[in-house]
């Protein structure tokens, strides 16, 4: 059986597809620019290992905030760190502030 479908039903089609898988790439933005990672999911975003991300803590050449004693990564700063990672504003170590207020 075939089924023969008219341009107007096929460019309804694409709409409905694209109007739903932009309200989702809209929701993972979001979501994403705030997210905190922790060491190991660092360094699975930069696919580097481990001990590169606890030296970078150590000598301070990356931003990153601390969590009691935790250190973890915002990824809207570690991106920003990616685009220059030699300015000093980049490297600096921020406290941890609460939910809402933007370090």
């Amino acid at each position: 059986m075939k089924l023969k479908l008219e341009e107007a039903d096929i460019e309804k089609i694409v709409d409905s597809v694209v109007y739903q898988l932009a309200s989702l790439l809209r929701q993972n933005s979001k979501s994403d620019d705030s997210e905190l990672m922790d060491v190991k999911g660092l360094a699975e975003y930069l696919k580097v290992k481990e001990s590169w991300v606890y030296e970078k803590i150590h000598t301070k050449k990356i931003p990153f905030v601390k969590a009691g004693r935790f250190p973890r990564f915002r990824k809207k700063h570690i991106d920003k760190w990616l685009a220059n990672p030699y300015s000093a504003a980049s490297r600096a170590y921020r406290p941890l502030k609460k939910e809402g207020e933007d370090i």
